[in-house]
C-alpha cells in the first residue's frame, strides 16, 4: 500500500502528518507531574474523588514520606560510607573527631558521617615553598639569599595532627636552618664555591629539624637560587670578583710559563751536569797519565840520577822558554852596555828587524865573540 493512501479504517496512519495528532502540552506534563508528588507526599487530592476520597490519602501519603525519606538516607549513607582512593593518596579516618585509621589506595569503606569522616593526602606529590631573605654570616656580612624546598609528605596521620599548621612551620623551620648554615660560614666560601656545600647542609638540618617536629614530611632537595650581597654594595663586590678572575688568569699564565720553562731549565741543567762529568773523566784520566809517566820517570831516574835529572833540567827549561821573547848577554870580555831589541820583546816590531850593534867600549868583546852571544841566543830560543 502507498504511504500517501489512508490506512485501514480511514483513521489516517501517514508516518509524514502523525495521523492529525498534535504535541503534548508542557504544561500540562507538568500539572500531572505536579499532583502526582501531591499524592506521594499527601499534601494533594484527587479532583475526581471530591471530599470523600481526601481522608482515603492521608494514609498512603505518610508512607510514601517515610519511605522517600529512607530511601534519600540510604543514597546518603552510601555516598558518605564508600571511598575510592587513589593511588597517590592515603586516606586518613576520623571516628568521632579521633584518628581511627589510614586506608590505602583501592575502593574503602567507612561509617558514615557524621560517625566516621575522611581526609584524603596525596602522598606522591613533589610540594615546593620558596622564600628570599637577609642573613648575616659568620664574618659578619649580609648576604642576600633565594631559596626553594622540595618536599612530601610521607606519614598523613603526623603531617594532619602532630602540627598545628604543617605548612608554616616548614617555613619556618626553613628560614632557621638557612640562618644557621650561613651564620657559621664566610661570605666569600657562600659567595663562590660553598653554594652545594650550603644547600646541603640547610637540607641535612630542615630535615633534622622536622623529624623533631614528627611532622611526617620528607625534604626531598634543598636549593639556593640566587645568593648575592646587597645591592648597596654590589659594585664592591663585582671588583672583587673581577680581581679574583685576574688572580686566576695571571696564575694560568705563570703555569703555563713554568711549564714552558721548567723543562728547558732541566735540559740545560742535565747538559751541565753530563759536562761536568766528561771534564772530571778527562781530568781522572790526565791525572792517571801523568801519574803513570812520573813513575816511569822515577824508574829511570833510579838508574840514571845524573842524566835523568841533567835532561829534566833542559826539559824544564826548554817548557818555560818556548814561545817567550828572549835576549841572551854574555859579559865575560868586560861590556857593560847593549841594546835590547824591545820591539821584538814586546812583540810590536817585525820580525825580521834587524838587532842594532851593542855600542862598543874599551872592554867590548871581540865580533867573533858577539856573533857567539848572538848564535846562542838564536839556539837558545829555538
Amino acid at each position: 500500500m502507498p504511504w500517501n493512501e489512508p490506512g485501514r479504517g480511514g483513521n489516517g496512519q501517514d508516518p509524514w502528518k502523525g495521523g492529525g495528532q498534535q504535541p503534548p502540552d508542557l504544561d500540562e506534563v507538568f500539572a500531572n507531574v505536579q499532583k502526582r508528588l501531591k499524592k506521594i507526599i499527601g499534601g494533594g487530592k484527587d479532583d475526581g474523588r471530591g471530599d470523600q476520597g481526601g481522608s482515603a490519602g492521608d494514609g498512603p501519603g505518610l508512607g510514601g514520606v517515610i519511605a522517600l525519606v529512607l530511601v534519600l538516607a540510604g543514597v546518603w549513607a552510601l555516598w558518605n560510607a564508600v571511598h575510592i582512593i587513589d593511588e597517590s593518596e592515603r586516606g586518613v579516618v576520623l571516628r568521632l573527631g579521633e584518628y581511627s585509621r589510614t586506608l590505602t589506595p583501592g575502593l574503602r569503606f567507612t561509617f558514615p558521617a557524621p560517625i566516621e569522616t575522611l581526609q584524603k593526602v596525596n602522598v606522591a606529590e613533589i610540594r615546593s615553598i620558596e622564600n628570599r631573605a637577609r642573613m648575616l654570616t659568620g664574618d659578619e656580612n649580609l648576604i642576600d639569599l633565594g631559596y626553594a624546598v622540595q618536599f612530601r609528605v610521607v606519614e598523613p596521620e603526623k603531617f594532619l595532627f602532630n602540627v598545628q599548621e604543617p605548612l608554616r612551620s616548614l617555613q619556618e623551620a626553613t628560614d632557621s636552618a638557612i640562618r644557621e648554615t650561613v651564620g657559621t660560614n664566610n661570605m666569600d666560601f657562600i659567595l663562590e664555591a660553598g653554594r652545594d656545600v650550603i644547600a646541603q647542609s640547610s637540607g641535612e638540618l630542615l630535615q633534622e629539624i622536622v623529624d623533631r617536629y614528627d611532622s611526617g614530611i620528607m625534604v626531598e632537595t634543598f636549593n639556593l637560587q640566587e645568593v648575592r650581597p646587597p645591592s648597596q654594595v654590589q659594585g664592591a663586590f663585582d671588583d672583587v670578583v673581577r680581581a679574583r678572575e685576574d688572580q686566576i688568569r695571571f696564575a694560568n699564565e705563570a703555569q703555563a710559563y713554568a711549564n714552558q720553562v721548567v723543562p728547558e731549565a732541566r735540559g740545560q741543567a742535565a747538559r751541565v751536569l753530563e759536562e761536568a762529568r766528561a771534564y772530571r773523566e778527562s781530568l781522572i784520566a790526565r791525572a792517571d797519565g801523568e801519574a803513570d809517566r812520573f813513575v816511569a820517570l822515577y824508574q829511570e831516574y833510579a838508574r840514571a840520577p845524573e842524566v835523568t835529572r841533567q835532561r829534566l833540567y833542559l826539559e824544564t827549561i826548554e817548557a818555560l822558554y818556548a814561545g817567550v821573547p828572549k835576549v841572551l848577554m854574555d859579559v865575560e870580555q868586560g861590556n857593560n852596555l847593549f841594546y835590547l831589541p824591545l820591539d821584538r820583546m814586546t812583540g810590536s816590531g817585525s820580525a825580521s828587524a834587524p838587532v842594532p850593534p851593542p855600542l862598543m867600549s874599551a872592554g867590548q868583546p871581540s865580533a867573533s865573540s858577539s856573533s857567539t852571544t848572538r848564535s846562542r841566543s838564536g839556539r837558545e830560543g829555538r
